[in-house]
């Protein structure tokens, strides 16, 4: 018990009296559209505290954490339950995942591995939770279709936007939960600075790094999954100049740039049972060459029909930043090359010669010494020698400063 500041007798709030604010004030916000659920969450919260504070004071009750039992009734009335608190802006986490077996695991930013979180949601909360996301975007997770591609807009108060990846118990069978991964994006765009406060690698070769592209050499990061390939790029774009316009080709968005005058193309899968078609990394590209860019961005290439048209754009001239999966500049080579054999039937030796002529510069991300680190920087020859891309090492950890390159486009 407690005496407030009038000199009534309060009940301090437990966990039982907590959960009947929330249901009381949800009630009175339940008729609310989910638009209007996700239009400005700041300005909702506004809105709940008072009525949370109208019923705790009608209820005789009290608590010093009022904000807090009103995001809870956000989180209700909105349908995104475990998820909303997982998904906001301070949550410290880069990527959330729910296993068929109902298990949730979180990857806090900057680290390796996963970690278990301890409480567990229900099937019907993880299903109302997926219902949520994908309603307003006209799809659902169905034995029909049992997976499902989507994306989290950026929103006020939570995370900078989000990739999900759904899938049906019929295909990912355990006890009932759909699998779900959850890729969170940056909240705001990440200075070179903030990499060298992270120790990524040393300030004269991030600052280097970001002098080679305002000199607008064609820069491929590479890395393996979640090794910071993403971050490492939009930091570079730093030195892409202020009155530059800018494309941007991603799938789905998530790359901040901070420029005035920028461009962004979103690729589309096809959709299941929809007469919509597919919109491609490869055609976004080609439309890009017809926009007057003077920079070119593309996120991860995943199709060799996308690595062919960025590479003919690079090699008419378009400066341009991209990232891809590969452990390695031969790796990256050695993979490249796969995909355009396959996907668009370019021979070896032609890919070879259009990865020297459409790429300056090659910068690895990865994990070196329990962190997020920058494994290493190449520039890339422009002659194959006995048929292969050569590479001349300007960075390996340990080093103090990038050596300098040998090459200098001007922009």
């Amino acid at each position: 018990m407690s005496i407030s500041a009038w000199g009534s007798t309060l009940n301090e709030i437990n966990e039982a009296d907590r959960k009947r604010v929330v249901d009381d004030v949800a009630t009175q916000f339940s008729s609310m559209s989910l638009t209007e659920m996700r239009s400005d969450r700041e300005k909702l919260l506004s809105r709940i505290i008072p009525q949370v504070q109208n019923t705790l004071n009608r209820l005789g009750l009290q608590t010093m954490d009022v904000e807090g039992v009103a995001r809870e009734v956000i989180a209700r009335v909105g349908g995104l339950g475990f998820l909303e608190p997982l998904l906001r802006t301070d949550s410290g986490l880069s990527e959330i995942t729910v296993t068929p077996h109902g298990d949730v695991w979180l990857l806090k930013k900057g680290a390796p591995s996963f970690e278990k979180m301890q409480s567990r949601p229900t099937d019907i909360e993880v299903w109302r939770a997926v219902e949520t996301l994908l309603a307003p975007l006209g799809r659902a997770v169905t034995e029909a279709s049992p997976s499902v591609d989507a994306k989290i807009p950026r929103q006020e108060g939570l995370a900078g936007g989000a990739r999900v990846k759904i899938i049906h118990p019929v295909v990912a069978p355990g006890l009932g939960y759909p699998s779900i991964n959850i890729r969170l994006f940056e909240p705001k765009p990440v200075p070179p600075e903030k990499l060298i406060e992270w120790n990524v690698a040393p300030a004269p070769v991030i600052n280097g790094l970001v002098k080679a592209v305002s000199q607008a050499l064609r820069v491929l990061v590479i890395g393996g999954t979640a090794s910071g390939k993403t971050t490492l790029l939009s930091a570079l774009c730093y030195g892409i100049p202020r009155d530059a316009r800018v494309v941007k080709i991603e799938d789905p968005e998530e790359i901040w740039l901070d420029h005035p005058h920028v461009v962004t193309l979103e690729a589309r899968p096809a959709q299941t049972g929809s007469s919509i078609v597919p919109y491609s990394l490869a055609s976004a590209v080609d439309d890009a060459m017809r926009m007057s860019p003077k920079w070119l961005i593309v996120g991860e290439m995943r199709r060799g029909d996308a690595v062919a048209a960025l590479f003919r754009a690079q090699m008419s001239d378009h400066p341009g930043l991209s990232t891809f999966h590969a452990e390695g500049p031969e790796a990256a080579v050695m993979r490249l090359n796969l995909l355009l054999a396959a996907d668009v039937g370019i021979r070896a030796e032609a890919a070879k010669e259009m990865f020297c002529q459409a790429v300056d510069m090659i910068v690895q991300v990865g994990w070196h010494n329990g962190k997020r680190a920058m494994i290493g920087v190449w520039e890339v020859e422009k002659a194959l020698k006995a048929g292969n891309v050569q590479f001349r090492r300007l960075y390996v950890p340990g080093d103090e400063e990038l050596q300098p390159s040998s090459m200098e486009r001007r922009v």
